[in-house]
């Protein structure tokens, strides 16, 4: 199948931020093939690159270093700005300064108190045109800063960027060191400076609004050299002299692969400042490779497909800096973006068993790289780096680096402008879920001739028998649970008011309840918004996100649910909360990807790709709670996926069939992040019908949505693109340990698999059936973006054990489907789902009472009950979610006007319509959550 066609959204305006290494080059060129336009160069260097002369003030000055003006890039950018403290400008058409002498060629602006790059002492300066060499420092401190945030080997050589691509560079000191080791970083605990423009970041909508001005004022550079500042704070006074100069830039780019912790720093920072973050490389190596690699070697690791990639564009990436037990000083000045160079190291890795994904690219700090030459289209000229100007730096501990005193440009042959620069996009989509969009465009007749006849199970219904009980212990009573629901709707009865007040009332009603629970924002893991109308969402957005301060809010899902919110009321707004009452901070775990990439959409707003608590958390004693650390079972909350292309954040060109295929992925891709191996259930939204009678519409999007979740879950069982057999392609064992051809292999972690098998009981013959988790498809008003489908899964299991979860059914009037995970611990929980289908007795019994769920609520205690030892205590099911159909949600009610699903019924999602995965209309579809303590047993009962 050819690629999908994606259609690319209008160019930004990008700062790119460059370390000289090749990550940020290649995460350039990637800017730049998106159709972006790279407007300046950003680097941050070691301090001593700013000497102060005698005098002289202590601030840290930005130094600009235009490119040529001759340049067509210099002709791209605005015009020369001088500004306190900073040298801005392509052409440095400073005021005429008084300069006085410096050291090492460097001259202090008196007019304007600026250090600024000038061409060499004349004394050590190679032949070659001036302002085409740099000299390194005579004095310079031979000490690279080994900073997790920053590479600093080769800082020598940055200034000749500016003129080998025709890109103005902008360079600032480092200042502070890493005060916050953590993975995700926070500005508002480490840092003094102030948040700008979180309401108004290009892409929408983050949290909070503007700070007042004399917060803005505070926080000036200078608030930047103190002590204990975080070196990430370095970034915000270079950005905003380059913004100053640019006022057009919008976007930042950087060359984040695999490290969170550069993500998400880079992201703090970019948000901050009204900037769109990109990180095109996040995540390369698992995204689809070219059917024929480059690699002459099949089973290289997937992160030498990256390396391929930069060698077919002409990269050209020298080793600077080794410090791999693999790699000593003889592997320095290798062109790693090169077959031969990449084989080499790889093989060397392999002997030390350490060539995985993530070493063969470095990300592992294995080893830092300098580019001296790339696509003629970006670099007009090409460093040359003479053997005599290296200087070899052993650091001990196995870590050597080079230094250079020297360096100079080389002009090449003018090439024809290609913005692309042959950089390979990767596929839309994976080779499984590419099997997915070829079985949903098959024929409506034949989707509809393979659902199954009423009255029989389909595959994803078949589970434990039922004979067959397991005992889990005690249940826990719902008003001592952990994991609670928490509801809140707006107080707009009887009274019009604006969606901005009703949504700032709701917010302070959970402020209120977290304060009288004694808890943070963060014990809140996930969060549905239903709102009547998609274009409140921006403004409720904004005030949702003034609760969230810490990294990782809540994972999300965002529906309209139109008029059946209000219910003879002007409600527009309803919030329903999952929180934990009792986690320890160290216990949750999140992914907040906000940079745009090719691998998942970018979460733009206040919310999560995903949260993650321990099953063990749930424990009622702290010591039980505790006790498998971070070693047991978890449950993952997902945020609702909509079908954008994460390069673009726009929704793709094609048909509902691409929508679901795609949105889908998004689910797979962020569930194999956090480890999951298996979904509870999962619910597909779709946006209203344009005519209530237009029931067929719905049903074949009930199929597809049903199909499609199932091919996701058994591709490659039926031989259609995975295998449970060894890979016959690959190396065998033998070949890997003595074959020279394989030995570059290295002795890499299993992948991750999704669905794990291997973790549900009876999971072989299950697969065998095809057997997966149910899946219900829910009509709502609208979704946002416009998007024709929304997926939410319930609950992700993640670090399950083998047969550590079991799936039963049950079908009588209503249809009950249970999944239950152990952990060591001794807790278990248990998801219950009640599925009714829609049917003229279940209109009558809507007529009847409003507490017509009562009998729902029995059967799902029933199942409950028995699970628990002796099978006799029974517990009333929490709820965490009901949908309702809307011809049983709007029926007429008691004699008081109370329709049911009105009251007393947990966390309501009115639908205009329900179905289950055959096409059938359901009336409702009730997920409960249990959590039982104790001992875990096989009861056969036959």
């Amino acid at each position: 199948m050819t690629r999908e066609t994606v259609t690319m959204a209008s160019g930004l305006n990008v700062i790119a931020l460059v370390s000289g290494g090749k990550d940020s080059f290649f995460s350039l060129l990637h800017c730049r093939a998106n159709g972006h336009h790279v407007v300046a160069l950003a680097n941050l260097h070691p301090a001593v690159l700013s000497p102060k002369a005698p005098g002289s003030s202590s601030a840290v000055a930005t130094i600009a270093i235009p490119a040529p003006a001759s340049s067509a890039a210099s002709a791209a950018v605005s015009a020369p700005v001088q500004a306190s403290g900073v040298a801005i400008g392509p052409s440095f058409q400073l005021p005429q300064p008084r300069a006085t002498a410096g050291a090492h060629g460097q001259a202090k602006d008196e007019n304007q108190g600026v250090w600024f790059q000038t061409s060499a002492p004349e004394s050590r300066r190679p032949s070659g045109a001036i302002g085409n060499e740099v000299v390194g420092r005579e004095d310079e401190d031979e000490q690279d800063l080994n900073s997790f945030m920053y590479q600093t080997v080769g800082h020598q050589v940055i200034p000749l960027y500016a003129d080998a691509t025709g890109i103005p560079l902008y360079r600032r000191a480092i200042t502070g060191s890493a005060a916050h080791h953590g993975k995700d970083y926070s500005h508002q605990v480490h840092s003094p400076v102030a948040s700008e423009n979180c309401a108004g970041r290009a892409e929408g909508s983050g949290p909070g609004g503007r700070r007042k001005e004399s917060e803005e004022a505070a926080a000036s550079e200078n608030t930047q050299e103190g002590g204990d500042t975080d070196e990430t704070e370095s970034m915000i006074p270079l950005l905003r002299a380059i913004k100053a100069a640019h006022p057009e830039t919008n976007a930042i780019c950087a060359g984040a692969i695999l490290s969170t912790y550069q993500r998400t720093r880079v992201e703090s920072v970019a948000t901050r400042l009204g900037l769109v973050p990109l990180a095109y490389l996040w995540k390369f190596p698992i995204l689809p490779a070219p059917k024929l690699p480059l690699s002459s070697n099949p089973a290289a690791p997937s992160g030498a497909q990256l390396l391929d990639d930069m060698a077919a564009v002409g990269l050209e990436a020298r080793l600077i800096k080794v410090a791999s037990g693999g790699l000593d000083d003889s592997f320095l000045w290798t062109n790693i973006a090169s077959v031969s160079g990449r084989d080499k190291v790889m093989k060397a890795m392999r002997r030390f068993g350490i060539a995985e994904t993530g070493a063969v690219i470095g990300e592992g700090g294995e080893f830092e790289t300098l580019v001296l030459d790339g696509p003629p289209s970006l670099f007009r000229k090409r460093i040359i780096v003479e053997e005599e100007e290296r200087q070899l730096v052993r650091e001990g501990g196995g870590s050597s680096w080079l230094s250079f005193c020297g360096a100079r440009l080389e002009a090449k042959e003018k090439a024809v402008e290609d913005q692309t620069n042959g950089v390979r996009i990767p596929d839309l989509l994976d080779a499984r879920f590419i099997g997915v969009l070829d079985t949903l465009r098959a024929t409506e007749e034949d989707l509809i001739i393979e659902a199954s006849p009423s009255g029989e199970k389909s595959p994803s219904q078949q589970g434990r028998v039922e004979n067959d009980i397991l005992r889990l212990g005690h249940p826990q009573e719902n008003a001592n649970a952990k994991l609670q629901q928490w509801c809140f709707t707006g107080d707009a009865v009887g009274r019009c008011v604006s969606i901005e007040a009703e949504t700032t009332s709701v917010i302070a009603q959970i402020r209120q309840r977290l304060q009288l629970a004694k808890l943070p924002p963060s014990a809140i893991i996930s969060t549905t918004i239903l709102l009547r109308r998609m274009a409140d969402f921006p403004i409720t957005n904004t005030i949702y996100g003034s609760l969230f301060d810490a990294p990782n809010p809540p994972s999300r899902v965002t529906v309209s649910c139109g008029s059946l919110l209000s219910q003879g009321n002007s409600k527009n707004i309803a919030v329903y909360l999952t929180v934990h009452t009792a986690l320890p901070a160290s216990q949750r775990q999140g992914l907040h990807v906000q940079s745009r990439s090719y691998w998942a959409p970018a979460n733009i707003g206040p919310y999560s790709q995903a949260i993650t608590i321990p099953v063990a958390s749930l424990a009622s004693s702290p010591e039980a709670a505790n006790r498998e650390g971070d070693g047991g079972p978890k449950l993952v909350s997902i945020a609702g996926q909509i079908p954008l292309v994460p390069a673009t954040m726009t929704l793709p060109e094609g048909g509902l069939e691409l929508q679901l295929t795609l949105s889908l992925q998004h689910l797979w891709r962020i569930g194999l992040e956090m480890g999951v191996q298996w979904w509870s259930s999962a619910v597909a939204y779709f946006p209203g019908r344009a005519s209530d009678d237009d029931d067929e519409s719905l049903k074949r999007k009930a199929i597809l949505a049903a199909k499609s979740w199932e091919e996701g879950h058994v591709w490659g069982i039926r031989g259609d693109g995975e295998s449970d057999d060894e890979d016959e392609e690959g190396p065998d064992l033998w070949d890997r340990n003595f074959n020279p051809e394989f030995m570059s292999v290295g002795t890499q972690s299993e992948a991750a698999l999704l669905p794990d098998w291997g973790v549900v009981v009876g999971g072989d013959s299950k697969k065998s059936k095809g057997s997966v988790p149910p899946v219900f498809i829910a009509e709502v008003a609208e979704l946002p973006r416009a998007a024709g489908v929304e997926w939410h899964v319930h609950t992700g299991f993640a670090n399950a054990a083998a047969a550590s979860v079991t799936v039963w059914y049950q079908r009588a009037d209503q249809e009950v489907y249970q999944t239950l995970l152990k952990s060591g611990s001794g807790v278990s929980f248990v998801q219950t789902i009640v599925a009714e289908t829609l049917s003229p007795s279940s209109r009558e019994t809507a007529r009847k009472a409003a507490s017509a769920f009562d009998r729902l609520d029995s059967l799902a205690s029933a199942s409950i009950t028995r699970l628990s030892e002796g099978g006799t205590a029974e517990r009333k099911a929490a709820i965490a979610a009901r949908y309702i159909d809307a011809s049983v949600y709007s029926a007429p009610g008691t004699d008081d006007g109370e329709s049911r699903g009105a009251q007393g019924v947990g966390p309501v999602v009115p639908c205009a319509s329900l179905w289950d995965g055959k096409g059938r209309r359901l009336a409702s579809v009730t997920v409960y959550q249990s959590v039982f303590e104790g001992g875990v047993e096989d009861v056969d009962e036959t």
